[in-house]
């Protein structure tokens, strides 16, 4: 199988959340969560004050696009291509161009992979972040985000967490 790469989607502007989620719509019905592995609008956290109240909102880092990451060929270019209000590819002509190595690093997309000596239903502790020292069970692995969603106990129930693989150490 073809390897993944980070392409990056030309939108109407103001459209990149519907793209976004019509994307992800699409490949759960056509299964392709195989070549199409994720679907991202860059966000940066912005701070305003505003009469002396501080506020923290996300604003889009690139309005009118989407990062896809995905296997490179005419079913999926045509699947992106054929999303409403996808206006076409970043790259000469019809031929889309892969983000490389500095690109992703730059807007903070890992391309290393993070190895997890946990699987879901292991019990794990929390080592870093808000969560700290709090102990869980994985409920969920996403590999491609290297993400682990665990179940934490909040007001008398289990409230789903996602944390990076760097946050949870298991426990022995």
């Amino acid at each position: 199988m073809a390897e993944a790469n980070w392409y990056v989607a030309h939108t109407y502007s103001g459209y990149e959340k519907k793209v976004q989620d019509s994307l992800l719509k699409t490949v759960a019905n056509r299964h392709l969560e195989e070549q199409i592995l994720e679907v991202r609008v860059p966000l940066t956290e912005v701070v305003e004050i505003k009469d002396g109240v501080r506020k923290t909102s996300q604003k889009k880092l690139f309005p009118g696009y989407v990062l896809v990451n995905m296997v490179m060929n005419d079913d999926t270019w045509y699947v992106v291509r054929n999303t409403r209000g996808v206006t076409g590819f970043v790259g000469p002509g019809s031929k889309p161009v892969p983000l490389t190595e500095q690109e992703m690093k730059s807007l903070g997309i890992r391309t290393e992979n993070v190895t997890a000596d946990f699987a879901e239903g292991d019990t794990v502790k929390v080592i870093a972040g808000v969560w700290k020292d709090t102990v869980a069970t994985v409920t969920h692995m996403d590999y491609s985000k290297q993400t682990a969603t665990i179940n934490v106990e909040m007001f008398g129930r289990g409230t789903p967490v996602e944390l990076s693989f760097n946050e949870v150490q298991a426990l022995r």
